[in-house]
């Protein structure tokens, strides 16, 4: 498996997934509706809501990794998020199994475990054991897109791996996380977690070559937590009688990366304290 088109490349995590496959010996075709900052690979501009177009940018891959999306909550209107996101990954779904690849990876969210938390997640660290609790047509659109990868990968016999990302970092967003110690309220909305953009791309590319089949679902993310307080301090004064998993660390991710770890042999390497 050595050519790989990822769409979205031309994005925050795509820029960092493009470098690494590339970096890894992989040919890789950038699909994305704008440019990229640097020509890393091939750059196809295509619009992935139209089908035909679809299916001719996946015609010569080997898998697809599929991270084009409208990439959050409140940046259009809930229709044209709920239907560019829905329509374009059923479009790389069928095209993928149309065309027979070996295996699509694709960017879920950790929106789908209930983000903000206004209601409060039933224990901590969340895994994916937890119910799926949309709060938001994006994180929505985002269930609908796991469970159409159930249902092509049933039909197809083609593993779809999601991954559900945390709040996406680089470098330089860590010199931000000193702005959220004060107020613990300011990232209670995904638990106090996020991701290094190399650790995505980490995640993507064992991903790709992992042991998987059917449809799987995995959360990504740090190994820590981005709070100097300890996650039973601020779990006791944000989310009082919520349930802390025995074995927890103090700054221990409080979205579970075990599944990762075990299935995908992901481990995170980039913390905001030794970035």
């Amino acid at each position: 498996m050595k050519s790989i088109v990822v769409t979205g490349g031309s994005g925050k995590a795509g820029r960092a997934v493009v470098r690494d496959l590339v970096d890894h010996g992989y040919t890789v075709l950038n699909v994305d509706v704008a440019p990229p900052r640097e020509n890393l690979c091939p750059f196809l501009k295509i619009d992935l809501t139209d089908y035909g177009q679809t299916v001719e940018a996946l015609r010569e891959a080997d898998a697809v990794v599929h991270l084009a999306a409208i990439p959050a909550p409140g940046l259009t209107s809930d229709q044209v998020t709920f239907d560019i996101n829905t329509r374009s990954t059923y479009n790389i779904f069928s095209a993928a199994a149309l065309l027979r690849l070996q295996r699509v990876v694709w960017a879920s969210s950790e929106t789908t475990l209930g983000l903000p938390f206004d209601v409060p997640p039933l224990y901590a660290p969340i895994d994916e054991d937890h119910p799926l609790m949309p709060q938001s047509t994006y994180a929505l659109s985002k269930v609908v897109g796991e469970e159409m990868a159930r249902h092509f990968s049933r039909w197809s016999g083609m593993p779809i791996i999601g991954l559900r990302f945390s709040n996406i970092m680089e470098p330089h967003d860590y010199a931000r996380f000193a702005s959220y110690q004060a107020d613990p309220m300011l990232r209670k909305w995904n638990l106090w977690s996020y991701v290094d953009a190399r650790d995505v791309a980490q995640s993507v590319r064992l991903s790709l070559t992992a042991n998987i089949q059917g449809a799987e679902a995995f959360i990504i993310a740090s190994a820590d937590s981005l709070m100097e307080r300890t996650n039973a301090d601020l779990m006791a004064e944000v989310f009082p009688g919520v349930p802390i998993k025995a074995g927890t660390g103090d700054h221990d991710t409080l979205l579970s990366v075990d599944k990762a770890r075990r299935m995908l042999g992901y481990q995170p390497g980039r913390w905001w304290r030794t970035p």
